[in-house]
C-alpha cells in the first residue's frame, strides 16, 4: 500500500516522516468555508473528507487527508486573515483553555475512514507585548488558531490534556491504528 498525504502542510509530513511512516504528497484544494450553524466537529470531517476526494486515488493507494481546527466559545479559529486578526485570536486563546480537533480521512479503493481526535490546550495569560511580539514573529500567519504549539508559542503553553502531535496538526497515533487496520 502507498499512502498518499493530501496536504501541503510541512508539519504534517514532519510528523509522518518522524513516525517513520513512507508517503507522498498531493496537494488537496478545496474550499474551507464553514456552513452557517455548522458544528466544528462537523465542519473538520467534512474538510478532512472533502481533501481526501479532491486528490485523485490510484490502485493500491490509500489517501491521508486531515484538517485541524482551533475552538473557542464555539467559534472555528482557522489561520489568521492578518495580523489584526492574529491578535485577537491570541488575545481570546490568553489565560483560557481551548479544543484542538483534527479530522482525519483514510480514503482506499474500497475503504473510508473518517475519525477525529480532541486536545485541550490551555494558554497562560499573555500580556499586549507578548501577543504583539509573537505576532510580528509571522508565526502565527499559517496556523489555525494563530500559534504552533512547536515553535515559538511553546512558551505560551501552560498544558495539555490529549494528543501532541494533533495539536501540531496530525493525531499520529490515531492514523497508525487505522492504517494498521486497512
Amino acid at each position: 500500500m502507498t499512502l498518499v498525504l493530501a496536504s501541503q502542510s510541512p508539519r504534517r509530513a514532519e510528523l509522518l516522516a518522524a513516525a517513520g511512516i513512507d508517503f507522498t504528497v498531493r496537494v488537496a484544494d478545496i474550499d474551507e468555508t464553514p456552513h452557517p450553524d455548522e458544528n466544528p466537529l462537523e465542519f473538520a470531517l467534512r474538510m478532512a473528507a472533502g481533501k481526501a476526494a479532491a486528490v485523485p486515488l490510484h490502485p493500491g493507494e490509500t489517501i491521508l487527508a486531515a484538517d485541524t481546527i482551533v475552538v473557542i466559545d464555539h467559534e472555528i479559529m482557522g489561520k489568521p486573515r492578518d495580523k489584526a486578526d492574529a491578535t485577537r485570536m491570541l488575545r481570546a486563546l490568553s489565560g483560557r483553555p481551548h479544543e484542538v480537533i483534527t479530522a482525519i480521512c483514510l480514503q482506499s479503493k474500497d475503504k473510508t475512514v473518517l475519525d477525529s481526535c480532541s486536545t485541550t490546550v490551555w494558554f497562560h495569560p499573555l500580556t499586549e507585548a507578548e501577543i504583539a511580539w509573537y505576532v510580528e514573529s509571522g508565526e502565527p500567519m499559517d496556523k489555525a488558531g494563530a500559534y504552533g504549539i512547536q515553535g515559538l508559542a511553546s512558551r505560551f503553553i501552560d498544558r495539555l490534556d490529549g494528543s501532541y502531535s494533533n495539536v501540531v496538526g496530525l493525531p499520529v497515533a490515531l492514523v497508525w491504528q487505522h492504517l494498521r487496520q486497512l
